[in-house]
């Protein structure tokens, strides 16, 4: 059986044509160094956006998963879907836009992850350190999260972004549903796992457009909020003494 590899970065991508290549050459780049893969997962897009990752990924076979959807299934599926593919200890959590900086994940890397003398740490959230989006957005952002931390008790100042570095173990604890990557800090807490933040760099998207408006967000939000109070207040898992689990080992 293959040793699994350290790192994979799991990045979904829908109509993201322009911004692939440059991130994927930024991840390369970044990596340098690391026993990593790359896994893809075009949630099937209308634009170039498979052909683009079918270019990369015969470029560096060694290093690129694809997969691509049948039909339109969102972020959260998209990432389960990779979740099936990945074989790092650690699963590091891009959006395809390019805003969030594979250089971050270097640095939380050596500072963070390889002298980490926590076996339960289960996630690192990004927590941007400034905002390209417009002042509108900022604030409903600040309220969502607000919001959402005063009903979660999950201590996570910035979920929308989506830098998030997971520990594969810690994942496959999580139940899918859709739009659960809103609230992986609160859903890892539950599984029993600890929650850390980093400070991150936020850029400029280059090319294509924001999936996300504030309608959408807003109704879809109060309602999963909703279900998420719900699951919170259920409790968490079972650890037993006997299990060869991190979580025990604190």
């Amino acid at each position: 059986m293959p040793q699994p590899r350290a790192l994979s970065v799991l990045i979904p991508f829908y109509n993201e044509a322009g911004n692939i290549a440059p991130l994927l050459d930024e991840v390369h780049a970044a990596l340098d160094g690391i026993d990593y893969e790359i896994v893809c997962v075009n949630d099937a897009s209308s634009d170039a956006t498979a052909a683009e990752i079918a270019a990369a990924a015969a470029l560096r076979p060694d290093r690129i998963v694809s997969l691509t959807h049948i039909e339109r299934r969102g972020k959260s599926a998209a990432l389960f879907t990779g979740l099936k593919s990945v074989g790092g200890e650690w699963v590091q959590l891009l959006d395809g836009d390019g805003q969030n900086d594979p250089a971050d994940t270097r640095r939380i890397w050596d500072t963070v992850i390889k002298g980490n003398n926590n076996p339960a740490l289960g996630i690192i959230c990004g927590r941007r350190t400034s905002r390209n989006d417009s002042g509108f957005k900022w604030l409903q952002s600040r309220i969502a999260n607000g919001v959402r931390r005063f009903c979660l008790r999950d201590s996570a100042t910035d979920t929308g972004c989506g830098f998030k570095l997971v520990r594969a173990r810690a994942f496959v604890d999580l139940p899918y549903f859709a739009a659960m990557h809103r609230f992986l800090p609160a859903l890892v807490r539950r599984a029993g796992w600890d929650v850390r933040e980093e400070p991150v760099n936020d850029r400029v998207r280059q090319h294509g457009v924001s999936k996300y408006g504030f309608m959408g967000r807003l109704g879809a939000g109060v309602v999963d909020l909703l279900g998420m109070i719900w699951l919170v207040r259920r409790g968490g898992y079972g650890i037993a003494v006997e299990w060869n689990d991190p979580r025990t080992r604190r």
